[in-house]
């Protein structure tokens, strides 16, 4: 799973090298209910994506690439120098229903696939969990009983664990990987790393992907691929592995994208 888009750089979808083989997912970089100033918009949700990576480029990468799918990732961190907050919407329901015209719209245009949600501040820490939980559990389960997507992921990190611990308590059935932020957790070292993995597994079961972020926090380097094969040494299947982001990774040839690749491709569960 590959972010691509957050910084607003011309990067394309076909810059990032794609092999056979394997399940590449493309996360668009952020679908946000917010205006252009960042004031929400009661979950009717708007591209703001680089503008490159438009409907067609999606659909060339993925008839050239019958492997690919592309996800919408919903909010992130911030919006024109704004950070975004999940605010408990006064109606659920309303929020609900105009988030899946909105994405319903999103998805057809641009024939995407799935959703990532990746919301990262809660300032109202009870109500937050509650209504974070229900209107994002409940708007995932309408879009896929829909069949308008197939694959839901979810980005937890440190400090989000327990609102994403709540929704995926009630949804498990419609979550399919948690991308969580490993490099939130100042993991230096392929041993603490697989600690840090081993603890977010008792909380998200199976579906956990490792991560690593391009030229930023946590462990960096060619340590992050020790990790990996150390998660397989202690008993952990290392099924995928998400990568934040193709924005960073333009300048230094894809390099972790390809080695990732190769492992999970020498990986006997893959």
């Amino acid at each position: 799973m590959e972010y691509i888009g957050a910084t607003g750089i011309p990067i394309e979808l076909s810059d990032v090298p794609i092999k056979e083989g394997i399940d590449f997912h493309f996360i668009l970089s952020f679908a946000i209910d917010a205006n252009p100033s960042g004031t929400p918009q009661n979950g009717i949700f708007s591209p703001y994506w680089a503008a490159t990576l438009t409907p067609d480029a999606v659909a060339a990468t993925k008839s050239l690439h019958p492997n690919v799918k592309v996800l919408a990732s919903l909010s992130g961190w911030s919006l024109g120098g704004k950070t975004l907050f999940w605010y408990s919407p006064p109606d659920r329901n309303l929020w609900i229903s105009n988030a899946f015209s909105s994405l319903k719209s999103l998805i057809q245009t641009y024939n995407l696939d799935g959703i990532d949600v990746d919301y990262e501040k809660f300032p109202d820490k009870k109500n937050s969990d509650d209504s974070f939980a229900y209107c994002i559990g409940e708007l995932i389960t309408f879009l896929k009983n829909q069949s308008l997507i197939t694959v839901a992921t979810i980005a937890p990190f440190y400090s989000t664990v327990s609102p994403y611990m709540s929704l995926y308590e009630g949804y498990e059935d419609v979550i399919d990987y948690v991308n969580y932020q490993f490099y939130t957790d100042k993991v230096k070292t392929p041993e603490k790393y697989v600690e840090v993995f081993r603890n977010r597994t008792l909380e998200f079961d199976g579906k956990i992907l490792p991560s690593y972020e391009v030229n930023g926090r946590g462990i960096q380097g060619d340590a992050f691929f020790e990790a990996l094969s150390l998660l397989e040494d202690n008993g952990f299947s290392v099924n995928g592995a998400m990568i934040f982001s193709a924005d960073a990774s333009s300048s230094d040839g894809y390099y972790y994208e390809t080695k990732t690749q190769e492992f999970l491709l020498n990986n006997s569960t893959n």
